[in-house]
């Protein structure tokens, strides 16, 4: 079957591609089922990360690996004898990887979408259900000031999910790009440009409740923590080897240093009913939508300027 496959080269980079050889996976048995692959969508953060050799990454020696990912929109074609609430025909999110047959329990990490729903957009459910699971992990109360960095897919979301948490929020990046793309949806309060001397301009000490990074930038550990309040929350989701502050400073301020793990069909199940009543708007945030055989165009693209996508979706 076709899957996509990251690949080791001889100047010690790695590239994924499509390939055409891979095994089908067994099954469907039990409570199973199969589905093929109609969209999937590139996880940019957690595969990018595989692609350099990050703390997600599979090591050297274990190369070639097929699928990775966590964006699949797949139908189902066979189920297995216990299954009770799928049937064949049905379309499913799923948390699965890059490839042309999934075979997952139907208890597994996956919602049968509505057909309101646009199967493009699902295909970004993955990072958009982080987003979901992150704004209920910092607890966002009414009228809180909450600053998201970052103005990826992750945090555009994020940004829409606290507004409508009742939060005042402030989404800053150093992308002109992106940051146009969140002024158009119109979710943030605040739209703020950090690059050059942004942050000490726009960011004074103390002003937020909670600060939720996306960005992972390293060494900016401080910086977020003297942006929160006495007692204030931070959440830290982007891939990081280690996170490394001066303990005075968070100590002073009596922080509460928080993190996220994924997501769960709770979480895709809320912004799946998010976005059909328009809360959550995904369709501004995919800029690329690519046969599956463009692959390696675009993770090369990721690799080397990761700036230049944002939402990209496979057509299989």
């Amino acid at each position: 079957m076709r899957t996509l496959s990251i690949q080791g080269l001889p100047d010690k980079r790695r590239q994924k591609a499509l390939v055409h050889d891979w095994p089908e996976p067994e099954g469907p048995t039990g409570n199973e089922v199969k589905t093929e692959t109609i969209y999937s969508g590139i996880t940019n953060g957690t595969e990018r990360n595989q692609l350099i050799g990050g703390n997600y990454a599979p090591k050297d020696e274990q190369l070639p690996t097929g699928g990775n990912g966590y964006q699949n929109v797949g139908r189902v074609i066979e189920v297995g004898p216990d299954v009770s609430e799928l049937r064949i025909g049905d379309v499913l999110y799923m948390s699965a990887v890059h490839a042309e047959y999934v075979v997952m329990p139907e208890d597994g990490l996956l919602i049968k979408l509505p057909d309101s729903i646009d199967r493009k957009e699902a295909a970004l459910f993955g990072m958009t259900s982080v987003a979901v699971r992150t704004c209920r992990n910092a607890e966002l109360q009414m009228g809180e000031r909450v600053l998201i960095v970052g103005a990826g897919i992750i945090g555009q979301v994020a940004t829409q999910i606290a507004t409508g948490m009742g939060a005042r929020a402030t989404l800053c990046d150093i992308n002109a790009n992106r940051l146009e793309i969140a002024r158009q949806i119109g979710a943030a309060e605040t739209v703020l440009n950090v690059s050059g001397d942004g942050w000490e301009k726009g960011i004074a000490d103390g002003t937020f409740d909670v600060v939720i990074d996306f960005a992972g930038v390293p060494g900016m550990e401080d910086q977020l923590i003297g942006a929160v309040r006495q007692r204030g929350r931070v959440i830290l989701i982007a891939g990081r080897d280690k996170v490394t502050y001066t303990f005075n400073l968070g100590q002073g301020r009596e922080i509460q240093l928080k993190q996220n793990s994924h997501f769960d069909r709770d979480d895709l199940q809320n912004l799946c009913r998010l976005v059909e009543c328009g809360l959550v708007k995904i369709a501004p945030l995919i800029r690329d939508v690519v046969p599956v055989s463009e692959a390696k165009r675009i993770y090369d693209t990721l690799r080397g300027t990761p700036d230049e996508l944002l939402g990209t979706v496979f057509v299989w």
